[in-house]
C-alpha cells in the first residue's frame, strides 16, 4: 500500500476514534446529570429554577391587595358575589 494512503487511513481512524470518545464522554456526563436530578442534587444553587414574572390582576397593571384592604377600599353598600351566594 502506498505510504500516503496508509497515512491518510491512519489519520481517518484516529479522527473516528476521537469522535467516538467525545460521544462517550458526553453520554456519561448526561447520564450523571440525569442521575443527580433524580436524586435531587441536580440544582445545588437553584439556578435551574423557573422564574415567572408577576402578572397583574387588573388591566391597569395593579395587583390584588389583602382582603382587609379590599374591604376597606370598597363602597359601603356593595357586596361581593361570594357574600350574596352565602
Amino acid at each position: 500500500m502506498h505510504p500516503e494512503i496508509a497515512r491518510e487511513l491512519t489519520a481517518q481512524r484516529g479522527r473516528e476514534m476521537q469522535a467516538q470518545a467525545r460521544q462517550a464522554t458526553l453520554g456519561r456526563a448526561a447520564s450523571r446529570v440525569r442521575r443527580a436530578m433524580r436524586r435531587g442534587a441536580g440544582r445545588p444553587d437553584g439556578a435551574d429554577e423557573l422564574v415567572i414574572p408577576a402578572i397583574p390582576d387588573y388591566v391597569d397593571g395593579s395587583f390584588r391587595t389583602s382582603p382587609a384592604a379590599e374591604n376597606a377600599a370598597s363602597e359601603p353598600g356593595r357586596q361581593t358575589a361570594s357574600h350574596r351566594a352565602a
